[in-house]
């Protein structure tokens, strides 16, 4: 099975950038330690500081399906409940 790439976009609320910024680097070593991460890179938009980007490659979708149901994001989403204004991602698998 062909591993599965996550695109994650976050738009944090113009007065809740570093409130979304610090929860969000929380979630990076905890996710990185995730049985079936490749990678969880979190990147800043240099022009928009609110928009915040994952990429991420996991093993198989299910495992991915499992980190989005784990603790750490349960609590990061209750910690930034009311600060972020869009939420998107786009689920990508690799073709070359």
């Amino acid at each position: 099975m062909s591993t599965l790439t996550i695109i994650a976009n976050i738009h944090a609320k113009a007065d809740k950038i570093d409130l979304v910024k610090t929860e969000l680097l929380k979630l990076v070593p905890i996710t990185r330690a995730d049985a079936g991460c490749i990678n969880y890179d979190l990147h800043q938009n240099n022009e928009d500081p609110a928009h915040f980007t994952f990429f991420e490659n996991w093993e198989s979708r299910e495992i991915w399906q499992e980190h989005m149901n784990a603790p750490h994001l349960a609590a990061y989403m209750a910690a930034i409940d009311g600060a972020v204004e869009q939420f998107t991602f786009t689920e990508m698998t690799k073709i070359d």
